[in-house]
């Protein structure tokens, strides 16, 4: 198996991680980026490297258990793995590399025995209490190898009150080690573009309260259940969804599901809901049934918003309004994913989520916008209705030409982008560079070579101590190309650093974009 080079990156930052910090680190990639091959490989490297490690993967639902166990065996048929789960009816308490499901390994770590290094995957799902099966786990290992390491697996590095995962008391993890954001993934192809639609019918939370942070579930169903508003929303749903293939449709629960479920069927089209009470069998099979294309359209709540694979999903409809950053992000990963014949992914947001939240390439989860709170920045196409970027000049779905702005946009519930993307990149002329040595708790030493633009600086970092194979290495090497073509390319920064300072090429321009709250450089122009 050929790992990508974000892949390979993410495992050299563990490495680089554990040379100089001694704390429990996370890795966030965003769903769909193959965090169970990152797991793979970085398993059989660590147990090739030290052959007594004894490793533990755990998770919470059945299929991830699966996906990891499977994505090990792909790269490394003879793996010393085996499982520990009462849903999978697996109960191989020894392998050196243990794939097991928290809730029926959490009273068993004195029957685990020693274990050197334990992976979570979906680590926001960890409580914030002291309480709860991953607390109970940890804390037993802990009591039998007190130098046990956890390391974290997420596309979402935040809880809803408390914040980032590595933030504030009771933390476990303590570091993010390596963190690649979703609009590069976007991009660079791995990852397939979401495509948000603006919706007449919008949901009504105006009088729901609130409690630890999330919407009451039992007054929000009442809220938004409404017969007419679920017949308008499947209208839109239905005509906006007409060239679209696999549905997925989140919902505020169980009554509201089989509602708009039973909608969706009036309509002729197959559809079926998947709910916490939905026997396992039955889940198996109607989604199986999903994934092959045979069932257009499948509602849920609260179900599928982590371990759910379908890559063929190009809708997904947001009838579910959260306050929770986490849960917004996670339900349009669902639909993030490549699939073959796929373009894009329609998104028809009727909850509001994304002016609460923003774009879903700048949310840090620290923050929250409630609707009408400032203004978004973004704008409607006229002739197609998506939701754009405010400085677009031209619609990335139809094409239509944006005239110069005139007037400011309204901030309004349903025309929030869910990407920052295509904003417009400028260059800028180039005044001075200078160069410096950056370091990182926990991390591999850099150069941060600083373009000032007259009074305006951007930064950029190369990284000459990662490992010779590592993306950021040969990304080093070949800026080094473009400005010293006759000289090595140094082994440390400070080599670089004495170097740069004796006289490179510097460009007289560089192409810029706004990605979040900082800036990427694109291009760089010497003059000639």
């Amino acid at each position: 198996m050929q790992l990508r080079p974000y892949q390979s990156d993410a495992i050299d930052s563990l490495y680089d991680y554990f040379s100089g910090a001694d704390g429990n680190p996370l890795i966030v990639m965003p769903t769909g980026t193959g965090k169970s091959v990152v797991i793979a490989g970085f398993l059989r490297e660590a147990i090739e490297g030290w052959s007594d490690t004894r490793v533990l993967v755990l998770t919470h639902v059945k299929e991830l258990i699966q996906q990891n166990f499977a994505a090990l065996l792909r790269m490394w048929p003879t793996a010393p793995a085996g499982i520990y789960s009462a849903g999978l009816n697996k109960r191989d308490l020894h392998a050196q590399i243990l794939f097991g499901g928290i809730q029926s390994i959490y009273k068993r770590a004195y029957a685990v025995q020693r274990c050197d290094l334990v992976l979570i995957d979906e680590a926001h799902l960890l409580s914030e209490s002291d309480s709860g099966m991953y607390r109970t786990f940890l804390t037993a290992l802990c009591e039998i190898n007190p130098a046990v390491k956890v390391i974290g697996f997420t596309a979402t590095p935040y809880r809803m009150k408390t914040g980032l995962l590595h933030e504030g008391e009771n933390r476990i993890f303590t570091d993010i080690c390596y963190d690649i954001p979703i609009l590069k993934m976007i991009e660079q192809g791995y990852l397939c573009p979401v495509v948000p639609k603006r919706t007449k019918t919008q949901l009504d939370v105006g009088g729901v309260g609130t409690r630890g942070g999330e919407f009451i579930a039992r007054d929000l169903e009442r809220a938004v259940d409404l017969a007419d508003v679920n017949a308008a929303a499947v209208d839109e749903i239905v005509k906006l969804g007409e060239d679209r293939g696999s549905w997925l449709i989140f919902c505020s629960g169980v009554q509201h599901a089989e509602h708009i479920r039973d909608e969706i069927r009036s309509r002729g089209i197959e559809c079926e809901a998947v709910l916490g009470e939905t026997t396992s069998t039955a889940r198996d099979r109607i989604l199986t049934n999903f994934k092959a294309g045979r069932l257009r359209a499948l509602t849920n709540a609260n179900v599928l918003t982590t371990g759910f694979d379908a890559p063929g999903v190009d809708l997904i409809g947001l009838l579910r309004p959260t306050k929770s950053v986490g849960l917004y992000v996670q339900m349009l990963g669902r639909g993030t994913r490549l699939a073959e014949g796929k373009e894009n992914c329609l998104i028809l947001d009727f909850a509001g989520n994304t002016a609460r939240h923003g774009p879903l390439d700048t949310v840090d989860g620290r923050t929250r916008k409630e609707p009408g709170e400032g203004d978004a920045p973004v704008k409607e196409c006229p002739e197609c209705q998506t939701i754009c970027h405010a400085s677009v000049r031209e619609c990335p779905s139809c094409g239509f030409q944006f005239p110069p702005p005139k007037v400011k946009i309204d901030a309004i519930a349903s025309a929030n982008a869910i990407l920052s993307t295509q904003v417009v990149a400028e260059w800028v002329e180039v005044s001075n560079v200078s160069y410096h040595r950056h370091e990182k708790p926990g991390g591999v030493p850099s150069m941060r070579v600083d373009y000032w633009c007259g009074l305006v600086k951007h930064s950029e970092w190369v990284c000459f101590e990662h490992l010779p194979t590592s993306y950021p290495r040969q990304k080093a090497c070949s800026w080094w190309h473009k400005r010293a073509p006759s000289e090595p390319v140094p082994a440390d920064v400070a080599e670089a650093i004495a170097i740069a300072q004796t006289g490179i090429r510097t460009p007289i321009a560089i192409q810029v974009k706004p990605v979040g709250k900082y800036t990427e450089i694109l291009a760089v122009h010497f003059g000639e």
